[in-house]
């Protein structure tokens, strides 16, 4: 069968290469070192095509002899390959002179002789927190192939075939009014938010958010409830406001008020999911959720309210959003287009009371100026013209499906290995494991076999009473299910296996 011929890369661009006239130095030779040191220092890599000479004079401002002299120095040394005229590329072996000038090159510091992160950074860093992959059963995946992406590009095409210069100046530090108005209104039609588009921020996501919301509301040293267990998401942008994280359990009913007053009655925020709480899945209790408004009010404090995966529910009626039965400007709502569209959107909405968002402006315009202009003209006609609202209905239709089904094969395969917890909502359901295996060992294995099995006790500030592994079924089609439970079955098997010819 015939070799495909080798795609040729365009030339790489040296019209930025600063070039003294005035300097002794002839221009060829400043111009060879410069090159040189570009393919030392691997700016510019084995195999990269040149530019013509002609070309690279007319850029730099030099005559060709100028340029053809230094390319036949680079040629000469072994630099560069070809034949001037025909193409020039970096030379894919370097001379021997090369690699005998790159050992001479300025020794890198010693670690420890140059500043290193701050403490606060070194904090940051050592959450080592990894997204999720598209792996069978990652967490909060979607089904991306039933997102109808030809209308979404239709819109995106018709708004920017010719784009006005707002979309172009994008300078709305709360986003684009037209989306934050559709936003409002399907808020308020679908989880009952009682807000105008004048309090509603355009973020890249729920992360951004959280971050905002830290930084305008708290002070070092603040102390602030969590979920235990709880998303890990949160501890970054919390201690990076310097907030001493309070962990408070999850309970049937959702974050226990009772024990929360317990241990920080004075806390300054909430942070919760009430609408399907994650990695355990619960929705929090109406009769908790009138407790934490009431001891928000009573403390003077903020309650962060995420609504994780609440388009979701399949029994029962869904309860309305906590900020809708806050009456004295204390929720902050927290939403994210990640799970119900697709994650690389990265668009989200945070929904602020009214005598903050004056706050919330300026410090978001201290820190980005405005979200990106691309997607949101698209995505407010989406909202607008009720096409969200479809496609939610049909996700909801289908997900159901692959919960029903994802139950069925847990039965059918790992029946006495694996125990569903309860859940009506989300895309994820945690699964309990036999009392003496690891399920961060069970992880471990099932990640060598593919699979994307988090385990529960990695949510938790302590050890959990039962060990488990969160899982998601939303963006599993029906064969990969299987295989991929087969799989997860194996895991388990192998690590029990372990365990009892350790004991």
């Amino acid at each position: 069968m015939p070799r495909s011929p080798r795609r040729r890369c365009g030339p790489v661009h040296l019209a930025s290469l600063a070039l003294d006239p005035a300097s002794p130095e002839p221009l060829y030779r400043q111009l060879y070192f410069a090159i040189r040191e570009m393919i030392l220092s691997g700016r510019l890599r084995p195999g990269a095509r040149l530019p013509a000479t002609r070309t690279l004079a007319r850029d730099l401002g030099l005559s060709r002899n100028t340029v053809l002299a230094a390319f036949a120095q680079l040629h000469a040394e072994g630099y560069v390959a070809g034949r001037v005229g025909a193409g020039s590329f970096v030379s894919r072996v370097l001379p021997e002179e090369a690699l005998q000038a790159r050992r001479l090159s300025p020794p890198a510091p010693e670690k420890g002789s140059a500043p290193g992160p701050s403490a606060r950074g070194r904090m940051l860093a050592a959450l080592g927190r990894t997204s999720p992959g598209a792996r069978p059963f990652a967490p909060g995946l979607p089904e991306l192939a039933a997102f109808p992406f030809e209308d979404f590009a239709r819109r995106l095409q018709r708004q920017w075939r010719a784009p006005p210069a707002s979309f172009l100046i994008g300078a709305d530090p709360m986003g684009w009014k037209p989306l934050r108005e559709a936003l409002a209104a399907h808020l308020g039609a679908a989880r009952a938010v009682r807000c105008s588009a004048d309090q509603v921020l355009v973020v890249s996501g729920a992360q951004q958010a959280l971050d905002l919301a830290a930084r305008v509301l708290l002070d070092p040293g603040d102390r602030v409830w969590i979920e235990d267990p709880g998303y890990a998401g949160l501890e970054g942008a919390l201690l990076a406001a310097g907030a001493e994280l309070v962990p408070v359990p999850v309970d049937e009913e959702g974050l226990s008020v009772v024990e929360g007053r317990r241990r920080a009655p004075s806390a300054r925020m909430a942070c919760v999911a009430p609408s399907h709480q994650f990695p355990l899945g619960v929705t929090m209790s109406l009769r908790r959720r009138l407790e934490l408004l009431e001891w928000a009010r009573t403390a003077d404090a903020f309650v962060l309210e995420d609504d994780y995966d609440s388009e979701y529910r399949y029994t029962g009626r869904p309860l309305a959003a906590l900020q809708g039965l806050d009456a004295d400007g204390r929720v902050i709502y927290v939403g994210t287009m990640s799970k119900i569209m697709f994650p690389g959107l990265r668009l989200g909405y945070m929904v602020v009371p009214e005598h903050l968002v004056d706050a919330f402006v300026a410090v978001r315009r201290a820190s980005d100026t405005h979200p990106p202009m691309l997607a949101q003209p698209a995505l407010a006609e989406f909202i607008a013209d009720g096409s969200l609202a479809q496609h939610i209905r049909r996700m909801r239709a289908l997900y159901a499906e692959r919960r029903a089904r994802f139950l069925a094969l847990v039965r059918e395969l790992l029946e006495g290995w694996l125990e569903p917890r309860p859940s009506e909502a989300g895309m994820h359901l945690v699964g309990f494991l036999p009392e003496g295996i690891d399920d961060r060992a069970v992880s471990a294995q099932a990640a060598r076999l593919g699979i994307e099995a988090p385990a529960l006790s990695t949510f938790y500030r302590h050890e959990p009473a039962r060990s488990g592994l969160v899982l998601g079924y939303a963006g599993v089609g029906e064969s990969e299910m299987r295989s991929g439970l087969e799989k997860l079955a194996r895991a388990i098997r192998a690590v029990a296996g372990a365990a009892r010819r350790a004991a």
